[in-house]
């Protein structure tokens, strides 16, 4: 699985030296657009990336109960990789810093096919009834004319069809001052926020800063250190990981065994 993250993304976080703990981090909208994208990730995907084994609850057993089931066990015709490794249909909100796990955005957009006898009339063919049929799965028997269904198709999303066509009821997304296209991710890119130990998200404001450092009980102002950090593969990776065990991710990551 390729691990090449196209940009670098940086958090700055706020650590306690005296107790060895990040306090909250501030980040931009792409680190944030991260953070948030690892919840559109499967549950199969989520275990195949950080390894079964090391994912808390039975879930990477449940994995591996899949990966080891015999195939005489399995039906017919059923894809043992649909369960494994899922596929993740693109969507406006998604960019390439905000999905920097997985391995390329092409190999893990959904696919869509259709038989190539559809539209196709006269002796020999039901184009009419096998335009009613589409499929995920490229080569699988059309169901009128029995032919593989081989003829690919593109995926409009809701998004774009509505920039397109002007349809009513459709979020257009607002244009990206930066680049002069439409904005892309999650979040808005205009404000910092503040991230805590346990990835609670909110806009960060020096009212909310002060205030995290009364609830956080510093008094020695002097043990704060303040230290920008790198997320790539690797670093969210980890993320990705310690989220599912734990609720001091940030520190578990940043601070960890033979981390700064």
């Amino acid at each position: 699985m390729a691990t090449t993250t196209p940009a670098e993304l940086r958090m700055k976080l706020l650590i306690d030296a005296k107790s060895r703990r990040v306090l909250f981090a501030e980040a931009g909208k792409d680190a944030v657009d991260f953070l948030f994208s690892l919840l559109a990730l499967p549950l199969a995907t989520a275990a195949a990336l950080v390894g079964p084994g090391s994912v808390a609850g039975s879930v990477g057993t449940l994995y591996a109960s899949v990966e080891r089931l015999d195939d005489s066990y399995i039906l017919p015709g059923a894809d043992r990789s649909r369960l494994l490794r899922p596929t993740i249909v693109a969507s406006p909100a998604m960019t390439v810093t905000s999905s920097l796990l997985l391995p390329s955005q092409g190999g893990w957009v959904k696919s869509f096919f259709k038989c190539e006898n559809s539209g196709r009339y006269g002796y020999g063919y039901s184009g009419d009834t096998c335009s009613r049929y589409v499929t995920d799965a490229g080569g699988a028997a059309c169901p009128s004319c029995h032919r593989p269904m081989t003829a690919p198709l593109e995926y409009v999303s809701p998004s774009a069809s509505a920039a397109g066509s002007g349809g009513f009821g459709q979020w257009v997304a607002p244009p990206n001052a930066s680049t002069g296209g439409a904005a892309r991710g999650f979040v808005q890119g205009v404000v910092t926020y503040t991230v805590l130990d346990d990835l609670t998200v909110t806009p960060m404001s020096a009212i909310s800063s002060i205030t995290l450092l009364n609830a956080f009980a510093v008094t020695d102002l002097a043990a704060l250190q303040e230290v920008t950090v790198r997320l790539g593969y690797t670093e969210g990776l980890a993320i990705l990981k310690a989220s599912l065990q734990s609720k001091t991710v940030l520190t578990d990551v940043f601070l960890g065994s033979g981390r700064a």
